[in-house]
């Protein structure tokens, strides 16, 4: 594994993002069977070391992987619309949906769990007791949403994607040949898998919100949304160390509750979603290894100009 770095991604329509140390890579399966493929740098990290520190880099993460992510999508979404003839998604359709999911989040994951936090305050004693409540309600709800939603014969084929991206990516680490023999072999879960990360989100959330004490509703409301950058923060480095030292008992069972809720979020793929994601990761690989070659002729050699 080139410098050890942890190579990732997630699963869109049809296809696979895998994400590199300065590049992403998207996948889609067209309905002609064809494989189409977008790639682009990862610019703005590189330019800025210090958003690589740790803590610093969490919250720099859940803002890459979410514009990254809409990326990827509106990618996916408009390959397939342009296999069944329609128009691409335009820039305010995207924007949209964007503010619809945002909004979405914040009244399931924010509203919902306060307003189940006041229905309790009156019979639960303790600002701590109806914090970890609030936390618990929020748990309940990110579990019944994904268990919902994989109820749907689309979101099971994103589902399947998923578990393709995981079993490349086991594939990679195990220092083994990106083939589709190979990926069919691994397991669907990985420790470092976003849907592990969101659980870490909600338990973090729910031990640092347990000692911000009694404030009025405005204020719970406000401190859950703004107190979110320094929650990914610490989930982030939590979910690489747990990521990194697998051998460890300590970090297997801290990471066994993130594996067993991937067990919703993922489905055993086939060979030819595989192939999918062994396309995606590839195409990451040769971008990294080209950049370090380009990097290194670069300082090797003098900056003369070159005729031809």
């Amino acid at each position: 594994m080139a410098e050890n770095y942890q190579y990732g991604g997630q699963a869109v329509i049809e296809g696979v993002m895998m994400r590199g140390r300065h590049h992403y890579a998207v996948a889609v399966r067209k309905e002609n069977n064809q494989l189409a493929l977008f790639s682009e740098e990862l610019g703005y990290s590189k330019k800025h070391p210090f958003l690589r520190l740790p803590f610093i880099r969490g919250i720099v993460a859940l803002g890459e992987s979410f514009v990254l992510g809409l990326k990827a999508l509106q990618y996916s979404a408009n390959q397939l619309m342009e296999d069944e003839g329609e128009e691409e998604l335009t820039f305010w359709e995207m924007s949209l949906m964007i503010a619809f999911a945002i909004g979405l989040a914040i009244l399931l994951f924010v509203a919902v769990p306060l307003f189940f936090r006041g229905l309790v305050a009156g019979v639960v004693a303790g600002t701590l007791w109806r914090n970890l409540l609030e936390g618990l309600f929020r748990a309940v709800i990110l579990v019944a949403y994904i268990t919902l939603i994989s109820l749907l014969s689309d979101i099971q084929r994103v589902f399947a994607y998923h578990g393709a991206e995981h079993k490349v990516i086991h594939t990679y680490e195990a220092g083994e040949e990106l083939t589709v023999d190979n990926a069919r072999a691994k397991t669907t879960l990985h420790p470092r898998c976003g849907t592990s990360f969101l659980l870490y989100v909600v338990v973090i959330s729910t031990i640092l919100f347990s000692f911000l004490g009694e404030q009025t509703i405005a204020m719970r409301f406000l401190s859950r949304i703004l107190l979110l950058p320094v929650v990914a923060g610490i989930s982030y480095e939590i979910i690489k160390l747990s990521g990194k030292n697998q051998s460890f008992l300590l970090w297997k069972v801290l990471s066994w509750p993130g594996l067993m809720l991937q067990r919703l979020t993922t489905r055993e793929p086939d060979d030819s979603q595989l192939e999918v994601a062994i396309a995606a990761l590839q195409q990451v690989l040769t971008l990294e290894e080209n950049a370090q070659l380009y990097n290194v002729r670069s300082i090797n050699q003098p900056s003369t100009p070159v005729c031809e």
